[in-house]
């Protein structure tokens, strides 16, 4: 289990090798042209809900304090390391209007049954994973990608590696899975949205006071990364694309700009479920990320 796991980990061997992750995380992290910042500060892993631990962050691209989950698979091989699956949110902090991700990932038994460790992050404002124009304690995008991913690099059994960096998210968070792998494909290696406003020509549903800016919202709007940057995905299907409930025209429109521009992805519509975590859809979208289903 976990607190063996952990146990496990006090060896030599294992605080060496955490050092060398931590240290490799972090200069792939320098690799995206994020500036330096101040330390974050993070708690010590206590028990949560659905066989999850969680720890408290204090970082300053966020204000206050925020939590990261963390579910390991229970049963691991000496040094083995397995990819990371990213549960992104769609609400601030621990709301829950739009259901549960822990309760869904539990329910589904992902971190055994896919051999992923199932990390889900929350953030003080409405997530929709960007930086603000000129708000550096709302940078969201730079919290995700400089302060949760090398944190869980360099303290759980991850695979370090573009390969072991999977995002999964809907509505708001299958926007933000799709910008922080087109903005960041040396880092990230697939990205799953479902149900997601994908199309947005301007910054809808809380996306203004998340972004800042009309100017800055361009540097996030998915069209237009598909087009600067979908290219740079290369010839492997790197984004899976599925509807839907609330947002199906802009799933197809999606699609279209996608084959129009011949990017590769995997495009499902449908069947059609309610917009919300525990509908049925995170399994799906959860095989084709770890294991091409």
């Amino acid at each position: 289990g976990q607190r063996g796991w952990h146990a496990r980990r006090m060896s030599n061997d294992g605080i060496r090798q955490r050092a060398f992750l931590g240290l490799l995380a972090w200069a792939l992290i320098a690799m995206s042209g994020v500036a330096g910042a101040v330390e974050p500060v993070f708690s010590a892993a206590k028990a949560a809900t659905n066989g999850f631990v969680v720890h408290e962050v204090q970082s300053e691209f966020q204000s206050g304090s925020t939590k990261i989950y963390v579910r390991v698979p229970t049963k691991l091989r000496a040094e083995q390391r397995v990819p990371v699956l990213y549960l992104l949110p769609v609400e601030a902090r621990d709301e829950g209007r739009w259901g549960s991700a822990l309760a869904e990932a539990e329910k589904l038994d992902l971190a055994d049954r896919l051999q992923v460790i199932c990390v889900y992050p929350t953030f003080s404002q409405l997530p929709w994973f960007c930086d603000h124009a000129s708000d550096p304690g709302a940078g969201q995008e730079t919290y995700f990608v400089r302060v949760v991913v090398p944190f869980i690099e360099r303290t759980y059994p991850a695979r370090a590696e573009r390969a072991g960096r999977l995002l999964l998210g809907f509505s708001k968070s299958g926007w933000g899975a799709w910008s922080l792998l087109l903005r960041q494909p040396e880092l990230f290696a697939k990205a799953a949205a479902w149900d997601s406003p994908l199309m947005m020509e301007r910054g809808n549903y809380g996306m203004d006071a998340i972004v800042g800016s009309a100017e800055n919202f361009t540097r996030y709007r998915i069209a237009n990364l598909l087009r600067e940057r979908g290219g740079a995905l290369g010839g492997e299907s790197r984004l899976l694309l599925m509807g839907y409930d609330n947002f199906r025209a802009q799933t197809q429109q999606a699609h279209a700009l996608l084959e129009e521009l011949k990017v590769p992805h995997v495009y499902r519509d449908g069947p059609q479920r309610k917009h919300h975590w525990n509908t049925g859809w995170v399994d799906e979208a959860a095989r084709w990320l770890v294991l091409g289903q």
